[in-house]
């Protein structure tokens, strides 16, 4: 080594007096007095501080004895050399890697100026340019009301472990009638412009915070709380989320929210039974009023086609009645037509009719004419009305005997 030339000295040279002991008198072996200096180069009469130059010289002087090849021509080749090397490994620092969830962001002197997709990629060493490397494919979660426990939203939203305990400071809003309601949610995002995320806003993720806290107070300041507890979760979903949407697209945050989960929706924990106990008798009149509704529905139909029903049949007969009333008047009419054209050969026509429509319905007896003695009766039956026919209609009332017989002169 360089400084094995100075016969077993160090690097430093020995200090005045050796290795013995100090000026003074009292001093251990090898201290030197003038500090780990000792009154060499880096000290001047005295054990005085030197001056700048001083230091500067016996700091090149230094570095040409650990150089290992020395002053001279060597020496300024081999300075070179490790000038070159240095540089290399300078701009070498300039390759970096973007990962397929990633996007570089490079900067030029603290400015942007490109962008750059997944790869192995370059920049200008530092500090002509670096890179940025956000992910712009995780979806984020923020939560409001509650920490789930999760250590990026801790640190996102806290900085503080607050891991599985409700935040009533951000949960407990009023509702548009008066109430107080626990909602706890979660918003999930992503990130959109990649340049935006990182030179809009410093804390995108407070700022996240913050835009859907005020929106879904916003959204829950207008909506009454029976409703909010029960049918309108999904539109509050839908309108927190877009309205998160709207401010941070107004702030130019370079954040997409994809989706605004409600996780509790619950009246304040000191009154929620009595809020339950309301819910289910709200409840109970609603499935009382839905079998009154299902029985009105039933009863009702039915009712009105009795109703229809009676109604065809009173017409039905109502048109029956006029049309055989028509048709009797009308009958009547032309027998008395025909009465008046011919008297005589109506009269016959209708004795001929009656006598066939009595005849049809009687019993008919056959008398030879040379037959003497023959008494005439009247054949009546058992129970004393006469015979008849199989479903045929009562028989007249019995006449005189002797018309009721059927000889012939």
């Amino acid at each position: 080594m360089p400084w094995n030339n100075s016969g077993g000295q160090g690097p430093w040279g020995n200090p005045p007096g050796g290795s013995g002991g100090g000026s003074g008198g009292g001093g251990g072996g090898g201290q030197r007095p003038g500090g780990p200096w000792g009154q060499g180069p880096g000290r001047g009469p005295g054990g005085q501080i030197p001056d700048l130059d001083q230091l500067i010289a016996y700091a090149q002087g230094l570095v040409r004895r650990l150089l290992p090849w020395g002053t001279g021509t060597g020496g300024a080749r081999g300075l070179a050399l490790l000038t070159l090397g240095i540089v290399a490994i300078w701009l070498a620092s300039g390759f970096f890697r973007v990962q397929p969830d990633e996007l570089g962001l490079v900067l030029r002197f603290g400015a942007f100026d490109r962008q750059v997709g997944p790869g192995l990629n370059y920049h200008l060493p530092w500090p002509a340019e670096t890179v940025l490397l956000p992910s712009v494919t995780h979806i984020n979660r923020t939560e409001i009301g509650y920490r789930s426990g999760s250590a990026d939203t801790r640190v996102q939203q806290t900085g503080r472990d607050t891991a599985g305990r409700d935040v009533l400071e951000e949960s407990l809003m009023l509702t548009g009638d008066e109430n107080i309601v626990d909602i706890d949610l979660a918003v999930f995002w992503r990130i959109r412009d990649a340049s935006a995320y990182i030179f809009n806003a410093r804390s995108p993720a407070v700022l996240v915070k913050a835009v859907a806290e005020s929106a879904v107070r916003e959204v829950i300041g207008r909506t009454p709380i029976q409703p909010a507890l029960t049918e309108l979760r999904a539109s509050i979903e839908t309108e927190v989320m877009h309205e998160t949407q709207q401010i941070l697209d107004q702030y130019r945050a370079g954040v997409e929210v994809t989706q605004v989960q409600l996780q509790k929706v619950d009246p304040p924990h000191a009154v929620i039974e009595s809020f339950r106990d309301v819910q289910r008798a709200n409840t109970d009149a609603d499935r009382m009023r839905n079998e009154a509704e299902s029985y009105r529905n039933d009863i009702i139909p039915r009712a009105r086609g009795d109703a229809a029903r009676l109604t065809a049949e009173a017409e039905g007969v109502r048109q029956s009645s006029i049309a055989q009333a028509t048709g009797q008047s009308q009958r009547f009419t032309s027998v008395l037509l025909a009465y008046r054209d011919a008297r005589d050969l109506t009269l016959k026509r209708m004795y001929i009719e009656t006598m066939q429509e009595i005849l049809a319905h009687s019993q008919t007896v056959v008398i030879d004419d040379h037959v003497r003695g023959l008494v005439p009766f009247l054949p009546l039956g058992g129970d004393g009305v006469l015979p008849a026919k199989p479903n045929a209609p009562p028989a007249a009332p019995p006449a005189p005997a002797a018309a009721t017989t059927g000889a012939t002169r």
